[in-house]
């Protein structure tokens, strides 16, 4: 309760304004509802009987009585608009906050960070803990308003009669105890099925992600099976939650009315004796039936608390998460290629060391390429490269500068990053490649034709403006990479990295690529992680690392002459590669004949 009620405080402190507005229009109509049973009291009193008494009744009395009833009902009716108006902007004001707060976050947060949690989690936090977190504030002004109402009520029932009143307030006592091991039951249950939300969620989206893998692996049917469970878990939880509210609600329900029924018994005894009118009787009755309403709107909000406490901790523990990167506030001036310098770094994952001590450096214009095996730190290094994370220990310096040092979008204004894994919008050629850039079709062609892109590109149905596809999907592995290429070209990247990021393309197209960009009007210092033996031999200078260490460093000719490592490691791709050539041309002869 108490981490509710500060979850609540937040809200109410960030939208004072708003929180005021809607609790002022709750309290009037609180206020309107008491005074309609007065309203209701004096029309019977002196309207309802004395037309049964003498058959007629003053026009005058009558039209007061009515004009009486329909002003309690038209403010009655601005309070309910106003309270619902102002509730619906407070919740959905602090929903949008949190989810602007968590997305801000997310992109604040190292890459290092974003490993460690799955991505469904990471959709729960800013989607449905964000809507859970702040779900009691739809009731809250109603709750706040009808204490109000309540207070006045019970003001008005002292004052119309005592007697009749303390009978009524004996139910309170027990309507307090009903609400309190109501909350007790429902709050554990509410917080599991809010954990099981974010879990089915994980499970949806690992499988969409990785619907290639599950289709081509027929493992259709598992996966179903393993989101049916997680997912009945879900419908059991919410069915608990449920059935704990269908429990107690009747009960919340029905020990209003017990009060009614006893105010009426004795109320019917006080009449008969001439102690109280029965327009008295008729208020107080009915002041009772509206009792029910605000202990179930105090009721709303109490039931959603458990909720909103656990959608609030997970948000907040993505905003507290640590591992945000500074930044300084240098620039990389200039438009001509980058040096690039690798100090003794050192990084890993968590405790396990990716790298060791790599040092080495790029000259401006020229071309490295990163050698290496399978798990050598390859693709860690070249994020580094563009500070998707930072090194625990030694620098990533371009011309001069760390990067640690550079003002925020400093770092993407100058270097470029091609990864291994392309990725493209379900958007046109056109605003895959530019990206939100503002740039012509002149410098988009420019980049294509760089990527040895435009020629593909010129024969899609609507050039440009061709929808690729949910990413990608309407293209080739080679196409895709050529794109996603183009992409960090137009940028006119100072430093571009490459990350394997021509392995689906043909030899001789990326040889082609190799030199357009060594040859571009605005050249780069381009270091590329390669395998391939016609690219590499493409390169300035060979950087070889094992183990996550610089092994042996020099021309492609002298590794291959002096480290062993290194010319086992080209020499056999060459031989597969070989291999798979000589195999395509059988099956080809075989076809032939």
């Amino acid at each position: 309760m108490r981490k509710g009620l500060r979850v609540l405080g937040v809200a109410i402190r960030a939208e004072k304004a708003v929180f005021a507005a809607a609790t002022l229009s709750s309290a009037l109509y609180g206020v309107m509802t008491v005074a309609s049973a007065w309203a209701l009291g004096w029309a019977t009193e002196n309207v309802v009987l004395p037309a049964f008494a003498e058959g007629e009744v003053a026009t005058g009395t009558l039209v007061l009585g009515a004009l009486l009833i329909l002003g309690v009902s038209l403010l009655k009716a601005l309070g309910v608009a106003g309270r619902r108006f102002f509730a619906g902007v407070m919740q959905y004001r602090m929903q949008a906050r949190s989810r602007r707060e968590v997305t801000r976050q997310y992109l604040k947060l190292p890459l290092a960070w974003h490993h460690r949690h799955p991505t469904g989690q990471l959709l729960s936090n800013a989607s449905s803990d964000a809507e859970a977190a702040w779900a009691p504030l739809a009731p809250l002004p109603m709750a706040v308003g009808v204490v109000v109402m309540l207070f006045t009520a019970a003001i008005a029932l002292v004052i119309t009669d005592p007697v009749l009143a303390l009978v009524g307030f004996l139910i309170f006592p027990a309507i307090a105890v009903l609400n309190l091991v109501y909350q007790r039951r429902l709050s554990p249950l509410a917080t599991h099925a809010q954990q099981l939300r974010a879990e089915v969620s994980e499970i949806a989206h690992e499988s969409f992600d990785g619907a290639l893998v599950v289709k081509t692996l027929g493992r259709e049917d598992e996966e179903t099976v393993r989101f049916q469970a997680r997912a009945e878990e879900l419908r059991d939880a919410n069915i608990a939650v449920g059935r704990v509210r269908g429990l107690f609600d009747p009960m919340l329900e029905a020990l209003p009315t017990l009060g009614v029924l006893a105010v009426l018994l004795v109320g019917a005894g006080r009449l008969e004796s001439g102690a109280i009118s029965s327009g008295v009787l008729v208020q107080v009755a009915y002041l009772f039936t509206l009792l029910a309403f605000p202990i179930r709107a105090l009721g709303w909000v109490l039931a959603e608390l458990p909720r909103a406490v656990v959608g609030y901790d997970r948000v907040q523990a993505v905003l507290a998460a640590t591992g945000s990167m500074e930044y300084g506030a240098v620039t990389l001036p200039g438009t001509a290629p980058a040096r690039l310098e690798v100090r003794d770094l050192d990084y890993a994952y968590d405790d396990f060391p990716v790298l060791r001590g790599v040092s080495f450096e790029a000259e401006p214009g020229r071309t490295i390429a990163l050698v290496g095996p399978t798990g050598s730190g390859k693709s860690t290094l070249t994020q580094t490269f563009v500070r998707l994370v930072d090194p625990a220990a030694g620098a990533v310096v371009v011309d001069g500068v760390d990067l640690r040092e550079v003002a925020r979008g400093g770092v993407s204004d100058a270097v470029a990053l091609v990864p291994q894994q392309t990725f493209l919008f379900d958007d046109t050629v056109r605003g895959n490649v530019a990206l939100g850039l503002p740039v012509g079709d002149e410098d988009v062609w420019a980049a294509l034709r760089l990527a040895q892109a435009d020629g593909f590109v010129s024969a899609l149905p609507s050039g440009l403006d061709t929808k690729v596809g949910e990413r990608g999907t309407t293209l080739s592995g080679g196409q895709r990479q050529r794109l996603a290429l183009a992409r960090a070209l137009v940028r006119r990247p100072r430093l571009l990295i490459l990350d394997d990021a021509t392995s689906s393309v043909d030899p001789q197209v990326e040889a082609r690529i190799l030199y357009g960009l060594r040859d571009a009007a605005q050249a780069s210092t381009v270091v590329v992680v390669a395998y391939r033996m016609a690219t590499i031999a493409l390169a300035d200078e060979v950087v070889y690392l094992e183990h996550g260490s610089v092994v042996d460093r020099g021309g492609h000719d002298l590794l291959l002459a002096r480290c062993e490592g290194y010319r086992n490691l080209v020499t056999a791709y060459e031989r597969e590669e070989a291999e798979r050539e000589a195999l395509g041309a059988e099956e080809e002869e075989e076809v032939s004949a």
